[in-house]
């Protein structure tokens, strides 16, 4: 649970501004996601594995990314 501490004179844009940055922070709505629907640790490895060959070839300039 994210919590605000906000003054009385605080403007309320001002503590939505610190709610969404907290909000983005704490990587909330990427772990909902994550538990939507169950992967396999070996098809996460593999997802990990395809993307750091990508990134090199990105990287060596073998493709235009």
């Amino acid at each position: 649970m994210l919590i605000i501490d906000s003054k009385d004179c605080e403007n309320i844009d001002k503590a939505l501004k610190k709610y969404k940055k907290k909000f983005e922070k704490a990587k909330i709505l990427v772990q909902l996601r994550e538990r939507q629907s169950y992967t396999k640790p070996s098809v996460k490895r593999r997802n990990e594995v395809l993307k750091a060959v990508y990134k090199q070839k990105v990287a060596s300039g073998q493709i235009e990314g």
